[in-house]
């Protein structure tokens, strides 16, 4: 059982989810986007970490312009990704808030180009309902929203009426709050309880589940002891009936684990993954796809049957 030390907190697996043949049936196991079930039933799909901004907190100002932005999602979907996320928002701890405009100056011209030459899904990041219809407009087919449709009354309106894929994840608080103090009293029931009231909401207004995954929100509004046991018990989050999506990706609860800055945490990132992957968990929004994709298909390789071809 793998440990991550420095918490005093143990990543065990207790429920295995996934089977060699595919996963267990502990929940909705698709995720319907434009018609088409994404999810494999052997290995989590790879979202590939896109910001266009410049002050992210891993990658900030890299990929501002359209140009850079354009090959960095080349590049990502060429290394396999199955999914390209793409934000012009920073939502690390303190960012400062942007503008509708500023967000779709930075999107619209890498969307447009995107839509037109990948064939990947994109998906964007924002909690915006202005930002979400022009970039559906245009040929997105996923909004993923930090805030679980709760920041703008209108985001559960577009996301019905496109009959977009939805990442409803949960937050506490807001970027400029969030870690000031979170506290719980049972972050993994309190989590999935606000995740379930969401999913609620957002049936009620006619979409239906399999369109959406459910994202626990590592890091926003969490400790790093809150993001261990969310991971330690992420198999419980199927019991919500939707694929389950986990963003992880060199965050800084691993700081707390490796004691190690932002560039150095690709092991620890990949370590957590295949934990994840052990327990069922449908999506992997991360940064090094090329890495995430050799470790899952050495995963895939050792939990088959029978001779590697």
């Amino acid at each position: 059982m793998p440990i991550l030390t420095g918490l005093n907190l143990v990543l065990v697996m207790e429920h295995p989810v996934r089977q060699p043949d595919g996963p267990v049936s502990s929940g909705q196991t698709s995720w319907v986007v434009r018609n088409a079930n994404l999810l494999q039933p052997t290995r989590p799909l790879l979202m590939g970490i896109l910001n266009i901004t410049p002050d992210s907190f891993s990658d900030g100002g890299r990929f501002l312009n359209a140009d850079s932005a354009i090959a960095q999602a080349r590049q990502l979907s060429g290394e396999g990704a199955d999914i390209l996320d793409l934000g012009a928002e920073s939502t690390r701890p303190g960012a400062e808030l942007v503008s509708a405009d500023e967000e779709l100056r930075r999107l619209l011209p890498v969307v447009e180009q995107l839509a037109a030459e990948v064939a990947v899904p994109l998906s964007i990041d924002t909690n915006k309902a202005v930002v979400a219809r022009a970039c559906l407009e245009r040929g997105a087919h996923i909004i993923n929203d930090i805030s679980g449709l709760t920041f703008d009354p209108e985001m559960i309106a577009v996301c019905r009426d496109f009959e977009c894929g939805i990442v409803c994840m949960h937050i506490q608080g807001t970027p400029q709050t969030m870690q000031l103090d979170p506290r719980y009293d049972d972050v993994v029931g309190e989590v999935r309880d606000f995740l379930e009231q969401r999913l609620d909401a957002i049936t009620a207004a006619g979409i239906p589940r399999e369109r959406v995954a459910v994202d626990p929100g590592v890091g926003f509004g969490k400790t790093a002891a809150h993001n261990v046991e969310l991971l330690r018990r992420i198999d419980e989050f199927h019991e919500l009936g939707c694929a389950v999506l986990v963003g992880h990706s060199r965050k800084r609860f691993l700081q707390k684990v490796l004691n190690r800055p932002v560039d150095e945490r690709l092991f620890g990132t990949l370590g957590v993954s295949l934990a994840l992957a052990e327990q069922g968990v449908d999506v992997l929004r991360v940064h090094d796809i090329a890495a995430h994709r050799d470790a899952l298909t050495a995963w895939e390789a050792l939990r088959r049957p029978g001779p590697v071809t």
